[in-house]
């Protein structure tokens, strides 16, 4: 029998899934690796969906998704992220990750270089592998707030660069670009002939009061910016899978030609759903809001009061913590402390080499979760086993 494609067999399982499965066999075990939202979808969303099923919400939709969603997303955009775009530049996708897959699809051909961050997004690399792309990692300091270095950039483009990809607020390492940076990625690429691809999922999830999140389509002064965003995080919608991407004319229509082959078009249930999101009461999600700040306030405490070493996050419902001196790589430390203190977190590995060093924990669970859990961690770097 022929094997499978070489690509295929490429393709590495995420270490996140891999604790994810360990620890579904450890019950009662502090579950720190996911970002999967402890709240649970609104009311008021949820009886949205049920409405529209019974309306008959229920049949194939347009490929970029509904008209009505689509000029409720633009008006979002322009109120949230600062910039004006026409509802045919929205395309709504099944989640942010297959936004992000078909924008690369649409935007790389075999050959083509990706700059990439590290510590970042899990699976981008693997996306990019997947199409024929090069991924090329571009490391983020610790020591500088984990924000890109446009001196370094400079120097990691190639005539092979095709396309930049950056993250803010950013997963894993929490941190929300300044204005200036954002408008020096965007005149980078500009120089250079880029795509940039900017992941703003975390928009809406700004810990720090007084800063806001800044878009880098409000640079975009030649069509090269294509903008990914989420109902998952922000709207507690992980399982209705709502993303879409922001994108110039042309690309938004290629995305939408994408979708027929891959997925067909979103569901429309779904839809409707994100609708009442954006269109009902905002305090649901600004409690929210408010208990991920309450949590990331608990956990730098905690983390201090053990002798831990994290960089304050100023966004999203991530923060790392430093386990470097753990002297074996961190998917051991992280399936050690499983083993031994019952709590799971996720290995900074597999956020890209200089993800070594570190573990990732969510905000996500519940806050005297994550205070025992960084002290069970702290007890077990003292343990060194």
């Amino acid at each position: 029998m022929r094997p499978e494609s070489e690509r295929a067999r490429a393709l590495r399982r995420s270490e996140i899934r891999v604790l994810f499965d360990a620890a579904l066999r450890h019950p009662g075990a502090i579950r720190l690796e996911v970002g999967e939202p402890s709240f649970t979808t609104p009311d008021h969303v949820i009886d949205a969906a049920m409405n529209a099923a019974r309306a008959g919400f229920t049949k194939y939709g347009p490929n970029g998704g509904l008209v009505s969603l689509r000029e409720l997303l633009a008006a979002k955009i322009a109120k949230v992220d600062g910039f004006e775009v026409d509802p045919d530049q929205v395309v709504v996708t099944p989640g942010g990750m297959n936004a992000l897959s078909s924008t690369f699809m649409a935007l790389i051909d075999p050959g083509d270089e990706v700059l990439i961050p590290t510590p970042g997004f899990p699976n981008m690399d693997q996306m990019v592998s997947l199409f024929g792309g090069v991924p090329v990692f571009y490391p983020l300091s610790a020591d500088n707030g984990f924000l890109p270095d446009l001196a370094m950039l400079e120097k990691a483009v190639t005539a092979k660069t095709h396309l930049l990809f950056i993250n803010t607020p950013s997963n894993p390492t929490g941190a929300v670009f300044p204005s200036g940076l954002m408008e020096g990625l965007a005149d980078l690429c500009q120089r250079h002939d880029l795509w940039l691809l900017s992941d703003e999922v975390y928009d809406e999830l700004i810990l720090d009061e007084g800063i806001g999140h800044t878009a880098a389509g409000r640079f975009d002064t030649d069509g090269r910016v294509v903008t990914v965003y989420s109902f998952s995080k922000v709207y507690a919608m992980t399982g209705w899978r709502v993303g879409y991407a922001v994108a110039p004319a042309g690309v938004a229509s290629t995305l939408r030609k994408l979708q027929e082959p891959l997925v067909s078009c979103p569901s429309t249930v779904s839809q409707k759903a994100a609708e009442a999101a954006l269109t009902g009461p905002r305090r649901p999600f600004d409690e929210m809001l408010e208990a991920y700040r309450r949590r990331r306030l608990a956990a730098v405490a905690a983390s201090s009061a053990a002798g831990l070493t994290v960089v304050r996050p100023q966004g999203t419902l991530y923060m790392l913590l430093d386990v470097s001196s753990w002297a074996r790589p961190s998917l051991d430390f992280a399936l050690s402390l499983l083993e031994h203190q019952g709590v799971s977190v996720a290995p900074g590995s597999v956020f890209g080499p200089a993800g070594e060093g570190w573990v990732r924990i969510s905000l996500a669970a519940e806050d005297a979760e994550i205070v025992e859990g960084i002290e069970r961690i702290a007890a077990h770097l003292r343990q060194g086993s």
